[in-house]
Formats: C-alpha cells, structure tokens, sequence
C-alpha cells in the first residue's frame, strides 16, 4: 500500500507540470481561438519581458493579419512561430545544456512514517514544485473570475464580434493572454529547467500537453488541471503496474494511449463548454 501511495504522489505532482504546460495552450485558445504550437518553444526561451515584447510582436505581425481567418491557417501560424523562436534560441544560446538552481531541495522526504511501515518516501522538488504549481493555477482562477480583465478576456472567448461591440479591444486582449501564456512557460521552464537541465528538448515536453488537452478539453482551465492529473497518475502507473508486461518506455507513449481512447469515447473532452445557439 505504501509503495501504491508514493507512486500515486509522484504521479499527482509530475501531472501538476502537465498542467501548467496545458493552460498555456488553454488561454490562448480560449481568448483567440488559435491552438498554439509555440507554447513548448516559450516553455524553453520565457523571460518576462521578452514574452510581453514577443505577444506584441506576434498580435502586430501574424494575429491581427489573420483575424476571422481559418483555424488551420492560425495553426500554421503558431508552427512557423514555433520554429522561429528554437531557431532563434540556438543561433543565440547555443545546444548546449544548461544546468540551474532555483534553490528548491533535492532530497527525499520521509512521510507517514507512523501510519505506514517505513513511510512514504516523497521528493521535496517535486512537492515544492507541484505546490507553486497550485498556487499559480489558483492565482489564475482568480483572475479570470474576480478581474475586469480576466472577464474582458472571457467575453473575447465567447464572441469576438460581440466583445468589440462594448469596446473591448481585441488586439489588447491578445497580447494580455499571450503575456499571461508567457508568464505560465516562464515558470514551466523554470521548473523543469530546474529538474532536466534547460535544453531544446524541453520544449518537446508541451506535447505531452497535447494528451492533456484532450482529455480535459480545450477550453477549460478546471479541465486542464484534472486531465494533468490524470495524465501523471496514469504514466506513474502504467510504469509499474503494466510495464513489466510490455517492456520499458511506457511512460512515453502511455498518455498518447490514453488521449485515443478519450477521443473515441468523448472527442469533446471531459470538460466542454455549453454552446448555447439562439434561432
């Protein structure tokens, strides 16, 4: 039992990552309705302010050319973004790999000593990030509900047309939600640059976002949090419980499985908006 609880404990907080990955892609498309490719290169290039220069320059330069354009055009667009941002990174920076320290403690922890025999063993770094993690999604919870710009940046997601109508300002709101997607990879890549060292790979850590999505659906930030959950749950488990039976490297491919059989079953999510068509 006490083994189960550490595997699901290590799952939980590795899918609070996965989370935080996703709600990038969830902001931006729930504001604009374009599902950004470029959310992993931000996860690895992400300073401040260079993610409030670079929402500028992509509403300027690509968003507001292409507003009631088609989604896969808006979809290329991203890619091309994408491709640019890696480019730029390593013409500057180099391939190399860059270890950080952000301060966070790297040794186990012993829990639960007195409940279970020999307690559950949890690493600190994972359960420092998984709470900062929280916070953060909480922090955002609130902005999008408590906020006049959070609920400027609804109304943007629900009509376009409608939000310009009573004078909100699309071209604002974009480069608002492009900051705020920013300031999300911002503390992403720390993270994880902070566990795996900071690389271009890394930004190959936002497709096991793209599971994430699926599950929890596209538009929801409730539903970006549990399918994160799910996804690191079922990874941690999958590793252990099933791998002795299909080999080593489930964990790569497992939540990928899983996002197939959603999309099957329920393509919309677990978490979809109501849409509500007035004739």
């Amino acid at each position: 039992m006490g083994f189960f609880l550490e595997t699901l404990i290590g799952g939980l907080m590795v899918g609070m990552l996965y989370s935080l990955v996703a709600l990038g892609f969830v902001l931006i498309f729930k504001a604009s309705g374009v599902f950004n490719f470029a959310q992993g290169a931000m996860v690895l290039f992400a300073t401040m302010a260079l993610m409030v220069a670079l929402a500028w320059a992509i509403e300027r330069l690509a968003l507001s050319r292409l507003v009631n354009q088609e989604g896969i055009t808006l979809l290329m667009a991203t890619l091309g973004i994408a491709y640019f941002i890696d480019g730029l990174g390593q013409l500057v920076f180099g391939s190399a790999v860059y270890q950080i320290d952000i301060g966070m403690p790297k040794d186990p922890l012993l829990i639960l000593d007195g409940v279970f025999d020999g307690g559950l063993l949890v690493s600190q770094e994972d359960l420092y990030t998984a709470l900062i993690a929280a916070a953060l999604v909480a922090s955002l919870t609130l902005f999008f509900q408590k906020t006049g710009t959070g609920r400027a940046l609804r109304a943007v997601a629900d009509d376009h047309q409608a939000a310009q109508s009573i004078g909100i300002s699309l071209s604002r709101t974009w480069i608002i939600v492009w900051s705020v997607a920013g300031g999300v990879a911002l503390v992403t890549g720390i993270i994880w640059g902070s566990k795996l060292g900071v690389q271009f790979s890394l930004s190959l850590v936002a497709l096991k976002a793209l599971p994430v999505v699926i599950l929890g659906g596209l538009t929801s930030v409730p539903g970006a949090i549990i399918g994160g959950l799910i996804i690191g749950v079922g990874e941690k488990l999958a590793e252990i419980y099933i791998g002795p039976f299909l080999g080593d490297g489930i964990e790569g491919w497992f939540a990928y499985v899983l996002a197939l059989g959603f999309l099957l079953l329920r393509p919309q999510g677990l978490f979809v908006d109501k849409i509500i068509d007035r004739v």
